[in-house]
């Protein structure tokens, strides 16, 4: 994609700050979120959008503003990191702040592993320019040329007599500069910090517990909220009795208000009291009777029933090569196989939380969560139409989060703060419990996925059909119409661009299954539900052709180079051609999600009558990496996150309800099942891809695939029984 960027921004409209120490120099770009970069200017043509991202003043202070929220994948170190790369400030001589929600920051939002794919070229961009007008700035107080000039550790210095300014000392004078319109970048073999192995900056706050997360907040005057909602998610109250609640010691008030998930209301009710622990002792006194027999009609098998069902037609056609129809009537063999693959919830360590203050003209909100932008995935928008405001009267703080996976852009529980303060007429610190987040939702979809592949007398293939029936995030979003069209998400990585086998027929096709239940993207959206049939069934082809799983995949990648490089550093890694005994195995998966190419070798033992998972051996591709170690800290988390949703039980409903509700019985994988993990990093010259997901989806498929080898049992539902 071609990145044009044109200067928009006069002198007359650069930065000038009165009220302050001195001049300030403030300089950005705008990130829309289509990902195309514009330079549109400074700080104080705040009319025009500027983004300051970059702020120096002339005390020598230098503050970088973290427009991606962090939610433990380190976007508050990786995104202005790649600012301190080009402007030459090193990371950890700086402070760093977040984004507000405020327009002039462009795209706000930390998902789908976009942030340091969607950052790479504008944040760069931001600090070369900075350079080079504090560089121009020098070079004309010395009268010499810019070229004598160089920058190094937040200084300019002269060439020809190593005499040094430091950026403080020249910000007035730089700001009065036009701005670059095409500053000069850095080329890979100049990096000093991108690509290097370095400390994360938020690493020792977190440690040493002076982190800031939203189940932290305190403001004054607050009172604290905690939510009883109808276990079938869409029910009204039939009856309430709070008496033995309002005798509860600190107890406020009980209040009814609805919950807004996708356009649609659920009646809930709130306990408001002086501390959380009174308020959960006021929830628990309550004595509710719901109005849910609707809700209650939807039950998981039902659903399953009702996707086979839809799969015994072919749906929406969303590619189509060759005429897979009738080459599969002439194949030699045929195979057909269904994948299941469960709701799930996000269970992420920190639940929902937020304080909200809404005064008469004005709302402020301190959230954890994943994008404080207006739009359709961000929370001031939302909170504000919840309000009756408009979305420039909210402001929001981050903070970090205790996690997310997708469940914290989302923004059900801050509306719930937002329609209590203004009732109340005082800042609401709201709390989900681990039951409100298990139970409640929004949940991964659960899905099916059938296939038929046909191969010829020599064990080539010669058709691949796969079909994909399931809910659709898109349409509970209101994006598409119910069957009319394929939800694109829901297609996701195993479509021909993202799995390129050389297969001359081919057919990828959709059906919508509508679900009672509420719906979001989980980590690795579609990827991980689509992908671990594609990979399994991919594999089934291979041992019905006789042939070697990995080898197998190879072949069939011959003109997709980066996949074929990433199996074949991975079958050295991996010592796939070395014999294991016979109590072991390997299984092999390869994914491309969010621009990344992933792929595990995952080995397998039997230790009495368990299976064990005791390896994972990873290589990524995902171009050049702005922190190595953040790269395989985020596929590490990628294999434990992607394990459990192999291995552990998935959400069930009877009746409309959730049979899980805590990790009692919705259960996360602890230390001592972990396997040991290796992760390779392919070394090439592209641009960054995402690494926050694109880990977990080959993780189930390539553990089916190694319990295959050691049983000869094809596991096709999730989740994976580890037993012989």
């Amino acid at each position: 994609m071609k990145k044009n960027i044109k200067a928009t921004i006069n002198r007359r409209d650069f930065i000038k700050f009165s009220g302050m120490t001195g001049a300030v120099l403030a300089l950005g770009f705008y990130l829309p979120a289509n990902g195309k970069e514009t330079l549109v200017g400074n700080l104080a043509a705040q009319e025009l959008e500027l983004s300051p991202f970059i702020i120096i003043d002339t005390t020598g202070k230098i503050t970088l503003i973290n427009p991606r929220p962090d939610m433990g994948q380190g976007t508050f170190h990786s995104i202005p990191l790649l600012v301190a790369e080009e402007l030459e400030v090193d990371i950890n001589k700086i402070t760093i702040k977040p984004s507000n929600g405020d327009k002039k920051y462009g795209s706000q939002i930390s998902g789908g592993s976009g942030s340091v794919a969607g950052s790479w070229l504008p944040m760069r961009k931001a600090g070369a320019s900075a350079k080079e007008m504090l560089i121009k700035a020098a070079a004309n107080r010395w009268q010499v040329a810019e070229n004598e000039c160089y920058a190094q550790d937040a200084k300019v210095f002269n060439k020809k007599n190593n005499t040094s300014l430091s950026y403080g000392e020249l910000v007035e004078e730089a700001s009065k500069l036009e701005v670059p319109s095409a500053p000069k970048l850095k080329e890979k073999k100049d990096f000093k910090y991108l690509g290097k192995k370095l400390n994360r900056v938020d690493i020792p706050s977190k440690v040493d517990g002076s982190t800031i997360y939203g189940m932290d907040l305190k403001v004054p005057n607050m009172v604290y909220a905690v939510i009883e909602h109808c276990p079938a998610i869409w029910g009204k109250v039939a009856t309430l009795d709070e008496r033995r609640t309002r005798d509860v010691a600190g107890v406020k008030d009980v209040i009814r208000l609805n919950r807004l998930v996708f356009m649609k209301n659920t009646e809930c009710v709130a306990v408001i009291a002086n501390s959380t622990y009174a308020a959960m002792q006021g929830k628990k006194a309550l004595r509710i009777t719901w109005e849910s027999a609707e809700a209650e009609k939807f039950n998981s098998v039902d659903y399953f029933k009702q996707m086979r069902e839809l799969s015994k037609t072919e749906g929406n056609t969303h590619e189509n090569e060759g005429d897979v129809k009738t080459t599969l009537s002439k194949a030699t063999k045929v195979i057909s196989a269904e994948y299941e693959t469960p709701f799930m919830a996000h269970a992420p360590m920190e639940t929902e939380a937020c304080i909200v203050d809404v005064r008469e003209d004005s709302c402020e909100i301190w959230a954890a969560i994943q994008s404080p932008e207006d739009g359709a995935f961000g929370v001031s928008g939302q909170v504000a139409k919840a309000i009756g405001m408009k979305s420039e009267q909210v402001k929001v703080n981050i903070v970090f989060m205790g996690g997310s996976f997708g469940r914290k852009a989302f923004y059900d529980f801050v509306m719930q703060a937002a329609m209590l303060s203004k009732q109340l007429k005082a800042p609401v610190k709201l709390m989900w419990t681990r039951e409100d987040d298990v139970t409640q939702g929004p949940f991964r979809p659960a899905m099916l996925n059938t296939f038929k592949g046909g191969l010829d007398a020599k064990g080539n293939v010669t058709a691949f059909q796969h079909t994909i029936i399931g809910g659709s995030i898109q349409h509970q979003w209101g994006g598409m119409a119910n069957g009319k069209k394929v939800d694109e998400w829901a297609v996701e990585a195993v479509d021909k661009e993202n799995a390129p086998y050389q297969i001359p027929n081919f057919q990828l096709n959709y059906h919508h299954a509508e679900s009672s239940v509420p719906l979001l993207w989980w980590r690795s959206v579609y990827s991980s539900t689509n992908g671990f049939g594609h990979e399994s069934f991919v594999d089934e082809l291979a041992h019905a052709a006789g042939k070697n799983p990995m080898d197998f995949r190879i072949s069939l990648l011959e003109k997709a180079p980066r996949f074929k490089k990433v199996l074949e550093l991975l079958k050295e890694k991996s010592k796939w051609t070395e014999k294991l005994p016979k109590d072991k195995a390997r299984g092999v998966a390869i994914i491309r999600s969010f621009g990344t190419i992933c792929a595990h070798v995952v080995t397998v033992a039997k230790k009495d009558k368990d299976i064990v998972v005791e390896k994972v051996v990873t290589v990524i591709d995902c171009g050049m990496t702005v922190s190595p170690d953040n790269v395989k800290a985020q596929t590490e988390s990628n294999i434990v996150y992607g394990l459990t949703a192999a291995v552990k039980d998935g959400i069930t409903f009877v009746k409309g309800k959730a049979e899980q509700s805590n990790f009692h019985n919705y259960k996360m994988i602890r230390i001592q099942e972990t396997p040991l993990m290796e992760i390779h990093i392919m070394e090439n010259d592209e641009n960054p891809s995402g690494t926050g997901e694109p880990g977990l989806p080959p993780l189930a498929p390539a553990l089916a695939n190694a319990i295959f080898v050691l049983t000869g049992k094809r596991i096709r539902t999730l989740p994976l029984k580890l037993e012989v």
